[in-house]
């Protein structure tokens, strides 16, 4: 018989925080819930879950405590006036936030004797508890280590480090990346649309280039990382010129062009700065406000 799984308490009941509960009650996992609009836990409670009535008797429930809301000023807004029910808990919080104000929570939980975990769980909704599912995690190791086995349910912990921002920086980068490329592709959809081509023609295209941009990854670390960035096979001045033909396609699309013309004003403060002759991958130095340096 597998040993029991500690009793959790889960605050907040939006569609994350109620796919979270739902694997954790598949599980098995003794489970105490809250969230200001109760009829949102109906599903839970059907299911096995434990409905509470004010946030200090979900505090009281359980030592492990998991937020999932908006932000972390909905944390301080449902926690401030119980902080005397804190005291000796671990609090997990998943919710979305800046890197900073992690930090500041950090503090705000310390001062109230309360060990905090931040989170960032890196797949949406549906996918939660499913084998691609994974969450960057940063804060006290031991806290991590003590709850992994109720943890690892809604997602594979990924952690990164004791400063508690470096989930969410980690959490924030990730999405740097998907919601730039989302936009990039429904910018290219809308520019073959303007000549009439169905999106389901052209999403073969599509696959194949967002699949391709992985090959280049590996490589673009060791440029980062070296902080070298040979041209030769294609250089910025190269690729500036093409975003400005994306621009001017775009113009005569009759197509917004914030974003290939946002595109377009990078690779020329890049140039500006001295990089035209090397690899697209010397942009970092434009993005980290970095001179250009001497080769």
């Amino acid at each position: 018989m597998s040993p029991a799984l500690p009793s959790t308490t889960l605050i907040g009941l939006g569609p994350m925080g109620r796919a979270m509960g739902r694997v954790l009650l598949e599980h098995d996992v003794p489970l105490t819930v809250f969230n200001r609009t109760p009829a949102r836990g109906d599903a839970l409670v059907a299911a096995g879950a434990r409905r509470t009535t004010t946030v200090a008797e979900a505090l009281d429930a359980s030592d492990l405590v998991v937020l999932s809301l908006t932000d972390y000023a909905a944390m301080y807004d449902l926690l401030g006036d119980v902080t005397d029910h804190l005291a000796g808990k671990t609090l997990v919080n998943l919710s979305s936030d800046n890197p900073q104000e992690t930090e500041c929570a950090a503090v705000w939980a310390a001062e109230h004797g309360v060990r905090l975990l931040v989170g960032g769980v890196m797949v949406p909704e549906p996918l939660v508890g499913s084998e691609v599912a994974y969450a960057f995690y940063s804060g006290p190791r031991a806290a991590l280590e003590e709850y992994d086995d109720v943890l690892r349910l809604i997602a594979a912990p990924r952690y990164v480090g004791e400063a508690h921002g470096l989930a969410q920086l980690h959490y924030q980068a990730q999405l740097d990346i998907f919601l730039t490329c989302l936009a990039g592709v429904l910018h290219g959809y809308q520019l073959v649309a303007s000549a009439g081509v169905r999106a389901a023609d052209f999403t073969a295209y599509v696959k194949d280039n967002v699949d391709s941009l992985s090959m280049y990854l590996e490589e673009t670390a060791r440029h980062l990382d070296a902080d070298d960035h040979p041209g030769d096979a294609a250089n910025l001045r190269m690729m500036g010129a093409t975003a400005d033909h994306v621009v001017r396609a775009s113009e005569q699309a009759g197509l917004d062009a914030t974003l290939p013309r946002a595109v377009q004003a990078l690779y020329a403060r890049g140039i500006a700065a001295g990089h035209g002759d090397q690899s697209w991958t010397a942009l970092a130095r434009v993005i980290s406000g970095r001179r250009s340096v001497e080769r």
